[in-house]
């Protein structure tokens, strides 16, 4: 699929509308949201200490990953180390070698075999003679919307990169949950791992999509294997057959890898379709309620927009984007209680998304009420 790309590396180089006052409900808004801005600037210091302290020291098992073949050049990617003389990568980083490094500071260890699960893009090194302790594994299914991650990957060169960020969401597939992340990672992080506040491995850096916006992805925890110590079922590095999930034709990827497809192509109608069809086969999930308002809003139905995105809501009160886009949908309606009380409920989950949605509303003046007269009957409705 041309629009995800591996981040492997080359050596030729992924209501009612409020009368006017003497000061904008979202100036209002913006003020709250900095004193919460203020206990975020605490909760940061943590942060930052975390990177300093517990960072530096995870990044002693994150290692260099050198995947070479018989022909083209050696690939480049990150491994984490989860068990004893065990690594773990992306499958895509080692699919053509016949030969596998791990690397860092200058010290060299030769892979002597590994086991491949192409569908999942996890591959276990067994690496004999490696003295680098073990990451704590976590879980992805213990994340939210907006809770800090870090990453920590070989990240377009030779020396070990952290970036800092926030879940964005969580993607349903093949019974755990996809992370999409604002951590930025580019070539050479391919195996990398993704952190909690914690310390804990939750997830692996595996692929990016093309465009604009926070398109980062790792692969769930929950799918390195139960017992990384056992010997590997493969007896040898050799090259490896099988493809990621992400890296299938179109129609043949998760829904909601094509949902992202057809959302940067700005084709909304086949969106709404595919929204629909998700709906239908799994209805406890609220992305594909979510993604069918957004395509019905980009179609001008305002409306049926608002219905799904609550919709959407009344399966997963939790589900930030719904929120926020809510909030944008009721300001531009000239509804502003409403979308005050929606980036309230926004910054209970995600305070940072939360201030991001106010200073944008509050830059922007809504429209005439009577130009949005539906938006504004179902929210009195509701």
């Amino acid at each position: 699929m041309e629009s995800m790309k591996p981040k492997t590396r080359s050596n030729n180089e992924l209501g009612k509308p409020l009368r006017a006052t003497g000061r904008s409900p979202w100036r209002r808004a913006a003020a709250a949201l900095a004193l919460a801005g203020a206990g975020l600037a605490g909760s940061g210091a943590a942060h930052a200490d975390f990177d300093r302290r517990a960072l530096i020291e995870l990044g002693q098992s994150v290692l260099r990953v050198e995947a070479q073949g018989s022909k083209g050049p050696m690939q480049l990617g990150s491994g984490v180390v989860i068990a004893r003389e065990r690594v773990v990568t992306n499958c895509h980083v080692t699919r053509n070698a016949e030969s596998i490094t791990l690397v860092q500071a200058g010290s060299r260890w030769t892979v002597q075999a590994q086991s491949v699960d192409a569908e999942h893009d996890l591959c276990l090194l067994q690496v004999p003679g490696l003295p680098h302790a073990p990451v704590a594994v976590g879980r992805a299914a213990s994340l939210r919307e907006g809770h800090e991650l870090a990453a920590l990957g070989y990240t377009g060169g030779p020396a070990l990169r952290i970036s800092g960020g926030v879940v964005v969401a969580l993607h349903h597939w093949d019974n755990q949950l996809v992370i999409q992340c604002s951590n930025g990672f580019t070539s050479g992080a391919s195996g990398g791992g993704l952190f909690d506040r914690e310390g804990r491995l939750v997830g692996i850096l595996t692929f990016r999509s093309a465009g604009a916006g926070a398109n980062y992805y790792a692969v769930p925890a929950e799918w390195l294997p139960a017992r990384p110590e056992a010997p590997p079922r493969v007896a040898e590095v050799r090259p490896h057959e099988g493809q990621g999930f992400w890296q299938r034709p179109l129609g043949a990827l998760p829904a909601f890898l094509q949902a992202a497809t057809l959302e940067r192509a700005g084709q909304w109608d086949a969106l709404l379709q595919l929204a629909e069809r998700w709906e239908q086969q799994d209805r406890a999930d609220a992305e594909p309620l979510y993604l069918a308002a957004l395509a019905h809003e980009r179609l001008g139905r305002d409306a049926a927009a608002a219905q799904a995105w609550r919709r959407s809501l009344d399966l997963n009160p939790g589900y930030g984007r719904s929120w926020a886009a809510l909030a944008r949908l009721y300001h531009r309606g000239g509804q502003e209680a409403q979308a005050r009380q929606a980036i309230e409920a926004l910054a209970a989950l995600n305070p940072a998304l939360a201030q991001d949605v106010a200073e944008r509303l509050r830059s922007e003046e809504p429209p005439a009420a009577a130009a949005v007269e539906e938006p504004a009957r179902l929210a009195r409705r509701q």
